[in-house]
């Protein structure tokens, strides 16, 4: 699954800026300071480096559709503007320019999702078209947001409040909104679907609880505990492929992973054990408890966890199949994949099997590499100048593409923007390896 980290801690190798995994959690994207890398993640002895982007430095987003050759750049240098390359042509599709930093970018085969600190634009990724503009979003200075990697209902979630942890659950395929999901008394920090998109896991910045719900009913299916004794921040949410398992990783030694069971009563023809019985007295006596202890007794805890060997450094981690076994990927901060074998019946203490470098000769000191590759500002998002989040998107002037769109509002109206032409959905599935996939964007007028 789709996740992202920021190495804002001390400086990662040659500049490592950012990482995120792709949809299916095949490939691993790396930022960097002299550009961007993608890395295949389908055999756990070995990393291979498939592609190597150097069309701009300082990229700290950086977002791969699937296996296909669609790549979302965006640069600490031009923080505004969203170049999507073919990579593999070496070509550009299109480039967007935004009224105001880029915080987040997503994708699935029916849309592109950008995400400002205010508003949110949706593209068809087939033509590139701005579809809808969701202005006036609750103020989301992290870019937090998740979209459903199944196109079929290409759900998108973001914060409903800057106070209290709710989640707007909004349909990018019709273009309207579904629901919103009381899940925390906190704000959000983290937010991630399902790959069928019917589930929808949430953490507060507290950190202490991981919750799950139905989509789009957005009702609570789970609630696990991460811990009591102290606040985290958790950076990286994922599912595994069949939904059985949920991930958690934070700032930090500790990766949680979660087990989503339904616990279901003893036949009555069984002889209830002692463990069953003291469970039943928990259970009763819940009832009489505060709200608060009696929401502890009903959450469960983690089914296996991972211990790194550090502590404060930004990850994000992923659960996948590799080589028909079932594997924790966290790639961390410090410029390195580590690869976990998972027990999917015992859980417990995960192994270690593989760690990788994502950088070679990576071999200078530790102190010289955060003098020279962290920067006292912290790698901060150049500030913003512009007054307001306006709807309308434009192109850069620059080859392939001199379009300028014109956004549609989520109140409408000539005020905020014209309608676009009705989108176009896909047929079928999008064929990842045709090369005519994403053609360079012709010129449009609306």
């Amino acid at each position: 699954m789709e996740e992202r980290e920021t190495s804002d801690g001390p400086g990662g190798p040659q500049g490592l800026i950012s990482a995120s995994f792709n949809q299916d959690t095949t490939s691993l994207s790396v930022g960097t300071k002299s550009g961007y890398r993608l890395f295949s993640v389908t055999s756990v002895d070995k990393m291979d480096c498939i592609h190597e982007g150097a069309e701009c430095p300082d990229v700290y987003i950086v977002e791969r559709l699937f296996s296909s050759s669609l790549v979302a750049v965006v640069s600490l240098s031009m923080p505004r503007r969203m170049n999507v390359y073919h990579f593999k042509r070496g070509t550009e599709i299109c480039n967007y320019s935004y009224s105001n930093n880029i915080l987040s970018v997503r994708l699935n085969r029916q849309r592109l999702v950008v995400c400002l600190e205010e508003s949110v634009y949706i593209h068809n990724i087939k033509d590139m078209k701005l579809l809808k503009t969701l202005l006036n979003t609750p103020h989301n200075p992290s870019g937090l947001c998740a979209l459903s990697v199944n196109h079929g209902n290409s759900y998108l979630a973001y914060p409903g409040s800057q106070t209290i942890g709710e989640i707007m659950v909004y349909d990018a395929n019709n273009l309207s909104k579904v629901t919103m999901i009381p899940a925390h008394d906190s704000p959000l920090a983290a937010l991630t679907f399902n790959a069928s998109g019917t589930k929808l896991a949430s953490a507060s910045e507290r950190g202490t609880v991981i919750r799950v719900f139905t989509i789009p009913e957005g009702q609570r299916l789970f609630e696990f505990r991460r811990g009591m004794k102290r606040y985290v921040n958790i950076s990286s949410l994922s599912f595994s492929s069949d939904a059985q398992f949920l991930c958690a990783s934070s700032n930090t030694e500790t990766v949680h992973i979660f087990k989503l069971e339904q616990h279901s009563p003893s036949r009555d023809g069984e002889s209830p054990t002692w463990g069953a019985y003291v469970g039943k007295m928990f259970t009763a006596a819940s009832t009489y408890l505060p709200s608060q202890v009696s929401d502890m007794m009903h959450q469960d805890r983690a089914f296996a966890t991972v211990r790194l060997n550090m502590f404060g450094l930004k990850n994000v981690c992923a659960l996948s199949t590799v080589q028909k076994l079932p594997r924790l990927l966290v790639a961390s901060s410090d410029g390195h994949l580590y690869i976990y074998n998972i027990d999917p019946q015992d859980g417990g203490e995960c192994v270690l099997v593989r760690k990788h470098r994502l950088f070679e000769g990576d071999e200078a000191p530790q102190e010289a590499q955060r003098e020279e590759e962290e920067p006292e500002d912290g790698r901060s998002l150049p500030p913003s100048t512009s007054p307001s989040y306006a709807a309308t998107v434009s192109l850069s002037s620059t080859p392939p593409s001199s379009t300028t769109l014109t956004g549609y509002s989520e109140d409408g109206g000539a005020e905020k923007g014209d309608v676009i032409p009705e989108h176009e959905f896909a047929e079928g599935p999008v064929c990842l390896d045709d090369e005519n996939e994403f053609p360079p964007v012709s010129k449009q007028t609306n």
